[in-house]
């Protein structure tokens, strides 16, 4: 018989549109997540949803909070809750900043991605600042101006 082929149209993340809108990223940090059974199964199967998702620090540990995983289809009465808090599994060092920049500054923890790094669901988390509604103007006007470019530049090559 032959190898199976990979199936090219499965699930690869769940991406936060509305983070890079909203926010300026200012650093990035990969985490783990603590997850059961279903929720990785669910998350295969791409009905995950982190727009609404942010961070926080407490008891010295770091939590997503409003994180949505479906309920697994095919589970049965041990299925897990959609919307419950998950703990962030980060390296101290890396807890430690991510707590004193968010008490120092008004900085928040946003999730940016979920994904599989191997058979592991990892969650890239960034610490952000909001943006103002003139910084939002600005970045629209900025992207229509860069279309125009490219637009100009195509007509011209042609």
């Amino acid at each position: 018989m032959s190898a199976q082929k990979k199936d090219t149209h499965r699930f690869t993340e769940v991406r936060n549109a509305k983070a890079l809108r909203d926010y300026h990223v200012e650093e990035r940090f990969e985490a783990g997540i603590a997850l059961q059974g279903t929720e990785v199964k669910a998350i295969r199967a791409g009905r995950a949803q982190i727009s609404d998702a942010f961070g926080k620090f407490e008891k010295g540990e770091l939590w997503l909070f409003n994180a949505h995983i479906d309920e697994y289809a095919f589970g049965n009465i041990n299925n897990h809750a959609a919307r419950r808090t998950r703990k962030l599994l980060l390296h101290r060092h890396q807890v430690r900043k991510i707590a004193q920049a968010m008490q120092v500054g008004g900085r928040v923890l946003v999730p940016l991605r979920m994904y599989f790094k191997g058979s592991l669901v990892k969650v890239e988390v960034a610490l952000c600042i909001g943006k103002q509604l003139h910084d939002k103007r600005d970045d629209l006007r900025k992207k229509a101006e860069m279309m125009e470019v490219t637009k100009a530049l195509k007509v011209r090559r042609t």
